[in-house]
């Protein structure tokens, strides 16, 4: 009933910048929020940024200063600017939305298939 659509990602080096984009389609009634998620190797996957419909955002520590989040609600896309980018940046990202399908009263976690993010010299 949706699909997340991902692009971006790829190998940068240290200090690098790279982008990335999530669109949202399918049998939408409303999005509460998107965002971005990433897994290392061997690590669980943890919120790298979010926003809200509303444009409330949040940043993990460790990308605050460096990356910038932001969505286009009529597109249903949201966007990640990654600067400054440091090796242990490094992992797979993944899509998240909070989507409310049409005919149903609930809203359920949606995530993309993933994009790899690695960077090194």
């Amino acid at each position: 009933q949706v699909q997340l659509a991902e692009s971006g990602g790829g190998l940068v080096q240290p200090g690098g910048s790279l982008s990335l984009s999530c669109a949202a389609s399918g049998s939408i009634f409303t999005i509460s929020a998107m965002g971005w998620y990433r897994q290392a190797p061997g690590k669980q996957r943890e919120l790298v940024a979010s926003i809200t419909s509303g444009g409330a955002i949040m940043y993990a520590d460790s990308v605050k200063g460096r990356f910038t989040v932001s969505s286009d609600n009529a597109k249903n896309t949201v966007y990640l600017q990654m600067n400054s980018l440091k090796p242990e940046d490094t992992a797979v990202y993944y899509c998240n939305a909070v989507i409310r399908v049409k005919m149903s009263r609930y809203e359920h976690d949606y995530w993309g298939q993933g994009t790899q993010v690695t960077v090194s010299s």
